[in-house]
């Protein structure tokens, strides 16, 4: 198949109905006429949002593409991303949803027939047909460009075609980021349609819509680009709002990631999600309308709202070989400076007048490469090169020219995100070639890892080298290599010079500890974690004081003991940054000696930590407070089924059920009674504080969590449903509240230099949507300051019988929310507002209850240890002690208490305690911290793809085993070529494409947003661009004859939900794997927005290509 340019003018800057059907027939016209123009017309890819692919799915270019400067080298391997545009949805327990196999065709075909010649005019951003140079092609007519040229001659010798611009020069950039006429941005791809980017401009509200491959100019996901925003006239109408009509099937990927949640299997912490700051719902990724799809009268899954933080290379605390690509919070203005920032206020402004219109642009300019380029992970298509070798030789026999230096074998990635790229043949391994040498296709079945080289102007694809050879994509080991070395973690043991620095007794504290710190092993502690969990990093206490408060002792693990500033353990930490959980396995940041012995808060051993008091009144609010470095030792590890068991009655105070019911051992003079009193009064203050933070105008958005069953040999075979209990609250109550109590302490003391969290609010427009989407469908809804978390409260009371459809609504809610990443106070200084956690409605947050397996604790451990330290510098130079209600003499806590001493810390002599204390404990300054922030986010989000990968992997494996898997989804969107359905069974959603389908009829009925699906045996159909070929029915609906009397007992190979080893699932979750419930739905199919329909769902890829769950109607009919 060859892409044959076609001519095409850009006239008009919005998208009319009629004119689309004029345009279409005029293609047609000119397709079936067999005549290709001696030489090409090029117009922008920006033009209109449908226009430029629309030439493309008919094989040509209408793309104008501008130039874009030289790219900075990428030689991390560090994930230094990201996303956010609801480009990356995705949730804490689902994967992002990947598209079907037919969802990148239109990508595959620009990519592979070509991007055909363009040249592009700038004026005003008006584009007029020109002529451009007739490209040198061999055989086929002027301006095509086959499969046949991609293997053998993807870069043409001698030939004057450029397929792209050149990029700007770094003054050209310079100069026009001064005038305002270009800005930075961070550029994310649509993971639906390839052919759709989006460039997030920080402080403006709309994500640019950058529009086909020749105005993305050679950007990847994750660059940080230069975007040229066309002018108004050129913007493209929002997917959703009124008066638009495309048919394009094109869609903005969400697959938006808020605050991750560390949720694996294995550590499933209620303090994880709460260190993760917020309780967020399951993102997953949701499909944007298309010309008549349907998700009420209005959509709330559109373009991008965040990106995720990035840290430059240049951090000297990091390896700078997996630093991130670039400080994405240094990237334009933040959105408190747009009065001052004249280029990025007049695009919002034009936003705020014309809010129905989506802004375009094109990159000119790639100025910091994407640490992707150097991790792609996919197949090679041998076969293919196989059968074009052999023609190639021929040719090259007949023009006497040699092939050697010049075949190229293309290389799909695994990540639909990424183009295909083209791999020199003699630069392949010796161990790949030898087989290819030998004819070994196998090799296509094997995944590899790749990096590009380069990708000029005269290349339609980019050029990759092979770096290394995982194995077979049918297999575990394999998959979990490549997902790691796609997000660049360490999966390596740590080195025995590491190790020997740790010290060697795990028992004993040293005198000179026991001196310095307050001795708490008299005080009745204990751990809350997940029965599997070993690295416990935080404990509880409670006592009861005289004037009837409550004093709650939180202790934190005190890593930074160990990990001492610069030393090989401490950087270390730093490169890893995070722990990975991926179910079956755990890869730690520090060390198991430190972080399951040394550091962890084992039960009946002397540990050091660092302890906040909270002193707490009955209406929860806290009175006083201590922080300081103490020696505690845990009278026992309770898992929080034990926990709940205590507050549900079902453990007595006699404890005369604890042997048979396998409690953990009591260590220390305490006995059960004292374990039970203080959990129940922790429970009882817990719901205080619960209750006070949702008044406060804190938002937690949460829906049922899917969790995998594995059998004795670590394979899943089930899946259950679970919801958080009431222990889980409880712990994240208190550690919410010491991770606000850190934060405080330490931006006082060192507001230049505080390592904090902030989450800011959400997308206003989408929020507006959603209350929309929730009134047409008779739900009450009010998203104002405090009210928020109220009414979807109401809400859930409301649909109390359908749990599914408040799931996708809580899905739906999480859409408009940013993400929360880390940041040095100094940084934004002068922009305090933007300090806030929305989620949690607090002006200060951070982290500081996890540090044996998240690096910024550490960091934040650092500067409280300086802040104690500079507090009694300054009151030993000022002889203030005083006795207190805690115990022993002790300084008046004058940055550290609840009453923050500013004439102290301002006066000559508190600012050189809080110097020194800084110098000492090596407080990073302001420009390092926002580098160690700004790596920390990449990596943090790269863990959390990690674990989201290997979900989907563990699904897809569960799915293969069952060979298919009957379930119900609910419709959540509509229109003429495609369904998005959520199947809560996964707690995932997926498309259903049912377009150009052989013997199926779809009638969309536009005024009711009603489908109607028929069967119909003898139709058969062409599909757009591909004469003679058609979607099989066996590739979008399962059915079965209604004659089987097995169909009504879902009887199939494969689909037990039963296998050796298996166990029963906990009595808070739900097996949901059963197959024997869902009945097969009957032709004609009616489907309106949020009906229930069965489908079928299977596993794809593997061997063949990406793994993926696919999904089909499951149909019955006596046509079978």
């Amino acid at each position: 198949m060859r892409g044959v340019v076609q001519q095409s003018v850009v006239e008009t800057s919005t998208v009319n109905c009629d004119g689309d059907k004029e345009k279409k027939k005029k293609r047609r016209s000119r397709r079936s006429k067999q005549a290709p123009p001696a030489s090409a017309s090029c117009s922008s890819a920006n033009g209109l949002h449908g226009e430029a692919l629309k030439c493309m799915g008919d094989g040509g270019t209408c793309n104008d593409v501008n130039a874009t400067p030289s790219r900075s080298s990428s030689s991390q391997l560090g994930l230094g991303m990201y996303h956010l545009n609801d480009d990356e949805l995705t949730r804490e327990s689902a994967f992002c949803s990947m598209p079907t196999m037919h969802i990148s065709e239109q990508a595959d075909f620009m990519e592979a027939q070509g991007m055909s010649n363009h040249c592009g005019s700038d004026i005003g951003r008006r584009v007029f047909s020109q002529s451009c140079p007739e490209p040198v092609t061999r055989g086929g007519s002027p301006g095509t460009f086959t499969d046949k040229d991609l293997f053998l001659f993807p870069h043409i010798e001698g030939s004057q075609r450029k397929y792209f611009d050149p990029h700007w020069s770094m003054n050209a950039i310079d100069e026009a980021l001064m005038k305002g006429d270009v800005f930075k941005a961070l550029f994310r791809v649509n993971a639906f349609n390839r052919l759709e980017a989006y460039c997030k401009i920080d402080g403006v509200p709309t994500d640019v819509l950058v529009s086909g491959i020749a105005a993305q100019n050679r950007a990847v996901e994750g660059d940080i680009v230069v975007v040229k925003v066309d002018p108004l006239s050129l913007w493209t109408r929002m997917k959703g709002s009124t008066g638009i009509n495309n048919s394009s099937p094109l869609v903005e990927d969400g697959n938006l990631i808020l605050e991750d949640v560390e949720t694996a299997t294995d550590i499933d912490k209620s303090k994880s999600n709460v260190d993760a700051d917020c309780k967020y719902a399951h993102y997953r990724s949701c499909p944007i309308p298309e010309k008549g799809f349907y998700c009420g009268d209005t959509t709330f899954m559109g373009e991008s709202v965040e990106s995720e933080l990035i840290g430059p290379a240049s951090c000297n605390l990091v390896d700078p070989y997996l630093a991130a690509a670039s400080d994405f919070s240094h990237v334009g203005s933040s959105s408190g400076q747009i009065e001052v920032n004249t280029a990025v206020g007049r695009v919002c402004a034009l936003i705020s007048s014309f809010p129905s219109r989506r802004p375009t642009g094109r990159i000119v300019a790639i100025i910091d490469s994407s640490p992707h380029r150097d991790a792609v992970v996919g197949f090679l298509n041998v076969k293919q090169w196989f059968s074009h070798r052999e023609l190639g030789r021929k040719d090259a026999k007949k023009n006497k020219s040699s092939l050697f230096g010049r075949e190229y074998i293309h290389l799909t990635p695994m990540n639909p995100k990424f183009p295909k790229m083209m791999v020199l043949v003699n630069g392949l391994p010796d161990f790949i070639w030898k087989r290819l040498e030998k004819g070994d296709s196998a090799v296509e079945m094997e995944l590899v890892a790749a990096r590009i080289d380069n990708w000029d102007e005269e290349s339609p694809i980019p050029r990759a080298h092979i770096l290394h050879n995982f194995g077979r994509g049918s297999e575990l080991d394999p998959q979990i290599n490549a997902i790691l070395f796609e997000n660049a973690i360490h999966s390596s043991e740590f080195s025995a010079e590491l190790l020997a620095s740790l010290p060697r007794n795990l028992l004993e504290v040293l005198p000179e500890e026991l001196q310095s710190r307050r001795d708490l092993r008299n005080l009745c502690i204990f751990t809350i974690d997940p029965s599997t969990a070993t690295d416990l990093d935080d404990a509880l206490s409670i006592e009861r004081l005289s004037n009837g408060n409550f004093r709650v002792g939180v202790h934190i693990a005190d890593v930074s003991y160990f990990v001492l500033p610069d030393t090989a353990l401490d950087i270390e930490a730093q490169i890893r940054s995070t722990s990975v959980y991926m179910l079956q396995r755990k890869l730690p940041m520090l060390p198991p000696l430190l972080s399951e012995h040394l550091g962890s808060l084992n039960p009946g051993v002397d540990r050091l930590a660092f302890s906040v008091f909270l002193d707490i009144n009955h209406d929860g609010d806290v009175v006083d407070r201590w922080i300081g470095r103490t020696v505690i030792q845990s009278c026992c590890k309770l898992s929080y089924e034990h926990a709940q068991d205590i507050i549900d009655g079902i453990l007595d105070m006699g404890g005369s059920n604890i042997i048979e019911n396998r409690y953990p051992q009591l260590h220390g003079p305490f006995e059960w009674p004292d374990v039970i009193s203080s959990v129940k009064s922790l429970h009882d203050i817990s719901k205080i504080l619960k209750q006070k933070r949702f008044s406060d105008g804190a938002l937690q958005l949460e829906s049922s969590k899917v969790d995998f069953l594995f059998d004795e040999y670590g394979v899943p075979y089930d899946t259950i449903l679970c919801q958080r209990k009431e222990s889980n609250y409880l712990v994240e109550e208190f550690m919410l509240l010491a991770n606000r109590t850190a934060a405080e302490i330490i931006s006082r003391a060192f507001p230049n230099c505080a390592l904090l969290r902030r989450h800011p609010e959400p997308n206003m427009r989408k929020v507006r949507e959603f209350e929309t989407f929730c009134f047409k469908h008779g739900l009450e809804l009010d998203t104002s300051s405090g009210r928020f978390h109220e009414s979807l409260e109401r809400i859930k009371e409301k649909l109390k019988d359908d749990a599914v459809l408040f799931d996708i609504l809580i899905s739906y809610a999480s859409r408009p929310m940013q993400l929360a990443t880390y940041f040095c106070s100094g940084d934004l200084k002068d922009s305090e507002n933007e300090w806030g956690h929305y989620g949690l409605a607090v002006p200060l947050y951070t982290h500081f209850t996890s540090p044996l397996r998240r690096y910024p604790d550490i960091v934040v451990h650092r500067t409280l240890a300086a802040a104690l330290e500079a507090e009694e510098l300054y009151l030993k130079h000022r002889g203030t002690f005083h006795k207190q209600s805690m115990g022993k003499k002790v300084a008046r806590r004058c940055f550290t208490g609840i009453h923050f001493d500013r004439d102290a810390a301002e006066s000559l002599e508190g600012k050189e305690a809080l110097l020194a204390a800084a110098l000492k404990h090596r407080v990073p300054c302001t420009e390092l911290l926002a580098e160690v922030a700004a790596y920390c986010n990449g990596r943090k989000l790269a863990s959390r793809h990690v674990k989201d990968a290997c979900d989907k992997l563990y699904m897809w494996l569960l799915l293969k085993k069952k060979e298919i898997l009957f379930s119900e989804a609910r419709v959540l969107g509509l229109g003429p070529r495609f369904m998005s359905i959520y199947i809560q069974k996964l707690a995932i959603e997926r498309r259903i494409y049912y377009d150009e389908v052989e013997g199926l009829t779809v009638e969309w009925l536009e005024a009711t947003s009603t489908l109607v699906i028929n069967l119909c045996p003898t139709k058969r159909l062409s599909r757009r661009g591909s004469p003679g070929k058609w979607k099989a029915l066996e590739d979008v609906a399962f059915v079965v004859s209604a004659y089987d009397p097995e169909i009504e007992l879902g009887l199939f190979e494969g689909n037990s939900s039963t296998s050796v080893g298996a166990k029963d699932p906990e009595p808070s979750c739900q097996s949901d794997l059963s197959n024997t419930e869902v009945e097969p739905g009957v032709f004609p199919l009616t489907v309106h927005l949020l009906s229930t329909i069965p489908v079928s769902l299977h596993s794809v890829g593997g061997d063949d290509g990406p793994i993926d769950i696919g999904v089909r109607l499951y149909m019955s009919s006596y046509l079978r």
